[in-house]
């Protein structure tokens, strides 16, 4: 199983990024996905997760701010950030495995930086 994410970067504070973990090696539609990160001498944490039929689940942190999506044709997992703060830097992981909160294999992460 491979994870590629991507869309990173440099962003102001109040903006707006997008996030994108491809997944192949497994039937994507099937298993759970999560979006992680890890702030600089911080745990990782979670971020929100998605299970096969669509449910979303969210941190407290980012509820009202992100969104997680999927696509199963692109096996493609999406993570839209909007409305970014300065404590949302972090470098962003995704994650696949057999239940919500249960994930094997991750992906290489994507730095997210918001300035302000």
């Amino acid at each position: 199983v491979q994870l590629q994410a991507s869309g990173g970067g440099l962003v102001q504070a109040g903006g707006s990024l997008r996030l994108s973990c491809a997944a192949s090696g497994r039937t994507f539609s099937s298993y759970p996905m999560g979006w992680f990160r890890q702030a600089p001498g911080k745990e990782r944490e979670f971020v929100a997760a998605i299970n096969w039929t669509g449910r979303t689940y969210y941190a407290d942190s980012v509820k009202g701010r992100f969104t997680i999506s999927r696509d199963n044709a692109k096996n493609t997992v999406y993570l839209q950030m909007n409305s970014l703060k300065p404590e949302d830097t972090a470098v962003y992981y995704c994650a696949i495995g057999p239940r919500i909160g249960v994930y094997d294999y991750w992906g290489q992460g994507t730095l997210v930086t918001v300035s302000s």
